[in-house]
This record gives structure tokens, C-alpha cells and sequence, in this order.
């Protein structure tokens, strides 16, 4: 059995030459610290640099990309302050987590999110239907069982690895523009909106959830292996709902987190769910929100007074 050791052992580089060539390959457009810092938080999602791993140093991270220090230490900023990497003061980065952290200004678009975050995403349609809505879509959206909807199963995929179940009901108006739409080509939130679809505020309830059979075929995990879910409601400038999804991600692949500053305050108010206590989390400001189990974040827009707590 071989020998563990107490310090961590430090990523290689990839191997070989093709590897090494296209790691080095300088991007034809934007901040080059944006490409190293895009390849090492492709990396460490991976895990070709595992958690507990050292990095490179950073001589090797200057030569390997062919870059300067100074853009080396741009890009571990980065990482340092996503979560994804610590240490510091003249030791070495060591990876941190694989989680990604999700703006929430991004909450509404798994494509805008994946490519600010340095990654390619993807999409694999299973089925885009007109049916009648039932149960908690039903409640969601205020109508009545059997009323006519557009709902939307898809796998959403990080650099081509399964991230994410992506279910999505629309009220018929909106889910209608769906249709002179191929879903397999990108963002359904970005063709909504380039069709005058109104998307003004979203209020989003985090939590887990155990996979079920389709989760378990689509993310490849066993049936029951916990899942981050985020349930989503979508309502027009005035109020009106016009979408409901149910995301849920492999929980090592996604985060979110909250910042505020001094000229916003965060409000907090707990409330019991059947099965534990929950947060409501009211923010007047468009940041990002820790997320822990059982979390409802309002969007800001939806906000007209911080200081009043949200209505059900």
C-alpha cells in the first residue's frame, strides 16, 4: 500500500507535447490573464488538479503559458478570491474546492454564467413540449391544473461533462417562442429576450434534493445522489409569473455566494419548511448569495423596499 504524506503534492502540468502547445496557445482576442486564469479553473473543475493539490509554481505557470509574473498572479487572484484556490505569503496556491462560483446577476442564463466564468457550455435537448401545466409548476405560475404550457427538459454540459437538469415551464405566450427555436444551440433565455419577451425579476429558492431516475441518467450519478436544486420563478415588469424551472447540478460543479457592501443591507428572515428550518434572504442590491441549503433569494428588481419582508 503506498505511503500517504501530509503535504500536498503538487499538479503536474499536462503532459506531452499537443498538451503543453495548446495550454501555451495565446488567444487571438481578450486579456491573456483571462485565458491562463480560463485554463486553470478548467483544470481544477476537472480535477486534473484535485483538491489538496499545489499548483504549479508560478516560474512554471510563466513558462508553460509563455506569460509574465505579474499575469500569473492576476489569474491566482482570481482564483483566490472565487473560492477555488488558497494560500498565499510565499506558499504555494493549493486547491480549495471545484465549485464554481454562479453570479446571480447570471441566475437566468446557464450560458452567460458558463462563458463569464471562462467555460464553454453546451446543451443536449430531451424534449420541448406544449402540455398542461399540474402541481408545483401549476402553483408557481398561478394557473389553474391543465392550462396550457410550453415545459422544457434539457442537460446542460461544462466543457462537454454533464453539469446540470435543466427543467423549465412557460406560460404558453412566452413558451410558444420556444418553437422557431433549436434549444441544442444556446441560450432559450437569450432568444426570449431578442423576441421581446419580458424577463424583469426572478425569485430563487435553493436547496437539495436526491436524484431521481432522469436526473441519474442524464448526470450519469446513481439514483438518490444529492443534487443542488434551484427552483426559479420568472415574473414580467409587472409582476405577472411567466416561467418556472427546477435546475439541479452535481453539487461539486456549482456555488453561489453573496457579496454586499456598506451602501446595501441584506435581510433575513427564517421561516420552518416540513422537513427544516429555511432562510429567506431579501438583498436590494444585484450581488451574489451564499447559497446554503434551503435558501430563498429574491432577485433585486423584484425588491421595491429592503426593509419590507417579501410577500408569498
Amino acid at each position: 500500500m503506498a505511503q500517504s504524506s501530509s503535504s500536498p503534492r503538487t499538479a503536474p502540468s499536462p503532459a506531452g507535447p499537443s498538451a503543453q502547445a495548446a495550454s501555451a496557445a495565446q488567444p487571438s482576442h481578450g486579456p491573456l490573464h483571462q485565458h491562463v486564469l480560463g485554463e486553470l479553473r478548467r483544470r481544477i473543475v476537472s480535477g486534473t488538479y484535485a483538491i489538496g493539490d499545489s499548483l504549479p509554481s508560478e516560474s512554471s505557470l510563466c513558462a508553460e503559458f509563455s506569460i509574465s509574473r505579474g499575469t500569473v498572479r492576476q489569474a491566482l487572484g482570481t482564483l483566490r478570491s472565487e473560492g477555488l484556490i488558497g494560500g498565499g505569503q510565499g506558499r504555494p496556491p493549493v486547491v480549495r474546492s471545484r465549485a464554481v462560483p454562479q453570479p446571480f446577476e447570471t441566475f437566468l442564463s446557464f450560458s452567460r454564467w458558463a462563458a463569464g466564468v471562462g467555460r464553454v457550455p453546451g446543451q443536449r435537448t430531451v424534449e420541448v413540449a406544449r402540455r398542461g401545466v399540474h402541481g408545483v409548476a401549476a402553483d408557481a405560475l398561478g394557473l389553474e391544473e391543465g392550462t396550457p404550457v410550453v415545459e422544457v427538459l434539457r442537460l446542460r454540459l461544462l466543457d462537454g461533462v454533464p453539469a446540470m437538469v435543466e427543467r423549465d415551464t412557460f406560460i404558453e405566450p412566452v413558451g410558444r417562442l420556444i418553437f422557431e427555436f433549436d434549444p441544442d444551440t444556446g441560450s432559450i433565455y437569450d432568444h426570449l429576450i431578442s423576441r421581446g419577451a419580458d424577463l424583469h425579476a426572478a425569485r430563487h429558492v435553493i436547496d437539495a434534493v436526491a436524484a431521481d431516475e432522469t436526473d441519474a441518467d442524464l448526470l450519469e450519478v446513481p439514483a438518490g445522489a444529492p443534487l443542488l436544486r434551484e427552483r426559479r420563478t420568472t415574473r414580467n415588469a409587472v409582476g405577472v409569473p411567466v416561467e418556472y424551472a427546477d435546475d439541479r447540478y452535481l453539487p461539486e460543479l456549482a456555488a453561489f455566494t453573496i457579496d454586499n457592501t456598506q451602501d446595501t443591507s441584506l435581510s433575513m428572515v427564517r421561516f420552518p419548511t416540513a422537513s427544516a428550518a429555511a432562510a429567506s434572504l431579501v438583498s436590494p442590491t444585484v450581488g451574489r448569495a451564499d447559497a446554503a441549503p434551503f435558501t430563498d433569494l429574491t432577485d433585486a428588481n423584484s425588491v421595491t423596499d429592503p426593509n419590507q419582508e417579501p410577500s408569498e
